[in-house]
């Protein structure tokens, strides 16, 4: 999605552009304290900083069949959730909002890089966990059983598409330059689209753990149509997000 960008291939005549890769737990604390001026977020942190980020119409990560799984070494219940010890991927994922909407009497929850839930639960210390990005690709040849998959309870509930992830600019930035940001964005989307072999390098040099098959299927998973243009459905699916959250007193 940016690899147009940080190969300075695309730019923004007058602004340099400084990358910083960080897992999306570590982006969304970034933002809450306002050191980014842009950056990738989980719509649930975003719904809390839209007073000081804009979101930008390109970039996002909504989708069909792409959402959060809780998995276990073995099947559970949903009466058995309330009172297990569950891991998750950040406090501030949206993953940690589907699973407070999908069980929010759960109050045994701890918090962990996204690429540790497979070894929390293998060693006992969680029952279930939360898992994101690859690892539902993998869960089950590594052993693990879905309990449910948010993303398809979301889908479910609302007929809508599961809204995960974002990108936003600080407000103060001002509307010429965020405008400029969106679209280089969506710029580098399509480069890398009619371009899919040339993005191959940068992203193994940042998962280098990941089978090139299961890296495929990611990037077909989490970057469509919706990654280019967040639109009237996507705008929508966000919008709901935000009234369930709110209903359920998640964010204020």
């Amino acid at each position: 999605m940016f690899h147009g960008i940080a190969s300075g291939v695309l730019c923004i005549p007058g602004y340099d552009v400084a990358e910083e890769l960080h897992d999306v737990e570590t982006l969304n604390a970034m933002a809450m304290e306002h050191r980014l001026d842009v950056s990738k977020l989980s719509f649930h942190a975003w719904l809390r900083l839209k007073d000081s980020y804009r979101l930008l119409q390109s970039g996002a990560a909504l989708g069909f069949g792409c959402g959060p799984i809780l998995i276990g070494r073995q099947p559970l219940a949903r009466s058995d959730i309330d009172t297990c010890r569950i891991v998750l991927p950040g406090q501030w994922t949206t993953a940690h909002l589907l699973f407070r909407l999908w069980a929010p009497k759960a109050e045994n929850k701890y918090f962990v890089p996204y690429d540790r839930i497979f070894a929390e639960i293998e060693s006992g210390r969680a029952d279930c966990g939360v898992i994101i990005h690859e690892n539902r690709f993998t869960f089950e040849t590594a052993g693990f059983q879905a309990i449910v998959d948010l993303g398809a309870w979301w889908e479910h509930e609302t007929d809508m598409p599961i809204p995960l992830g974002c990108v936003a600019a600080k407000a103060e930035m001002g509307g010429s330059a965020i405008r400029a940001v969106e679209s280089l964005i969506g710029d580098s989307i399509r480069m890398a689209k009619e371009h899919p072999e040339a993005t191959l390098p940068y992203m193994r040099r940042y998962a280098q753990e990941m089978e090139i098959d299961v890296l495929r299927r990611h990037v077909r998973t989490f970057v469509n149509e919706f990654s280019l243009e967040l639109g009237e459905i996507g705008r929508a699916a966000v919008d709901e997000l935000e009234r369930r959250a709110k209903d359920a007193g998640v964010i204020p």
